[in-house]
Parts: C-alpha cells; sequence; structure tokens
C-alpha cells in the first residue's frame, strides 16, 4: 500500500535530519521511499524553503512537480492573490488528483508555521515495527496521512508519538 504522510518538527533543521533516517531505513529494506520532501520554514522567513530529493530516480520530473505544487498551494496560493491565479488552479487540480482535499491541506498549513519543519513523504511496504526503532526519541508529530484509523494508531503507537 502506498502511504502518503506529513510529519512536523518544532525546529526546522529536524524535518532534514529525519529524512535521513528515512533514507538509511529505506537503504536497509525497511521502507520503499517513493519520494520525499521537506519543508524548512527558518523563523523571521517570509515562506518556507522546499527541498525535494529525486528518490531512487523515479520519475524525478513528475514528482518535483507534485511537491512544488503541493506547497504552492499550501504556502504561495492563499497569500499570492489574482496574480497567480490560474497557476494556483493548476496546483490545486494536482494536489486533488492525489486525493489530498482543502481540510488536510488547512490542516498541514496551520501546523507548518514559521520556526517549525515537516517531512512530507510517500512511502510503500514499510516494516513499521523496525522503522519504528530507528524513530524513536526523534520527536515529529504525524499532521496528514491517508491511512486508516487502525493504521494511524498503529503508527502512533510503533513510532512513540
Amino acid at each position: 500500500m502506498t502511504t502518503f504522510t506529513v510529519w512536523k518538527y518544532d525546529e526546522p533543521e529536524a524535518a532534514q535530519r529525519t529524512a535521513r533516517i528515512l533514507q538509511d531505513a529505506a537503504a536497509d529494506g525497511l521502507v520503499t521511499v517513493v519520494d520525499h520532501a521537506v519543508v524548512s520554514w527558518p523563523p523571521g522567513a517570509d515562506a518556507p524553503t522546499m527541498h525535494h530529493s529525486h528518490d531512487a530516480g523515479r520519475r524525478t520530473v513528475g514528482w518535483g512537480a507534485f511537491w512544488g505544487a503541493l506547497v504552492g498551494t499550501l504556502f504561495l496560493a492563499p497569500v499570492a492573490g489574482a496574480a497567480v491565479g490560474a497557476a494556483a488552479g493548476g496546483a490545486k487540480r494536482a494536489v486533488d488528483a492525489v486525493g489530498i482535499d482543502e481540510e488536510q491541506l488547512e490542516r498541514i498549513r496551520s501546523e507548518v508555521t514559521p520556526g517549525t519543519s515537516a517531512l512530507f513523504a510517500v512511502t510503500e511496504g514499510a516494516d513499521l515495527d523496525r522503522l519504528g526503532e530507528r524513530f524513536h526519541g526523534v520527536g515529529g508529530r504525524l499532521v496528514e496521512t491517508n491511512l486508516t484509523p487502525a493504521e494511524r494508531s498503529t503508527l502512533a503507537e510503533v513510532f512513540d508519538v
């Protein structure tokens, strides 16, 4: 099953550290990382920055466009106004196409604020027990996922969140 998750951290650098743990876990066969992006919002910055990783050579242009559309929809469209209306509409359609609704966008938008960071990940086939050992004590909070309520509960328990 393919899983979309967003993890929020209370430090601008924390999501990048967690992304490295995720990549190491993928190298050890604990999860397949389809792709991921890190959003960091340093205190005092007008907007966050996004780093897309180009995981495993998998259609990186498509994923780059997706992450750009998602981050643009989250943080640029609400303040950019009519000047970028058409582009924002295209970005919104791209995000809708993967099943992320306005309520989810708003939840993410309200959580990722100046002084924080977030790890956005699309993964498959995770061994949650072993993966959870890697993330134990890292901190962070699950903001959004397409997992069922039972899977979310397991994830929260395993990852100690």
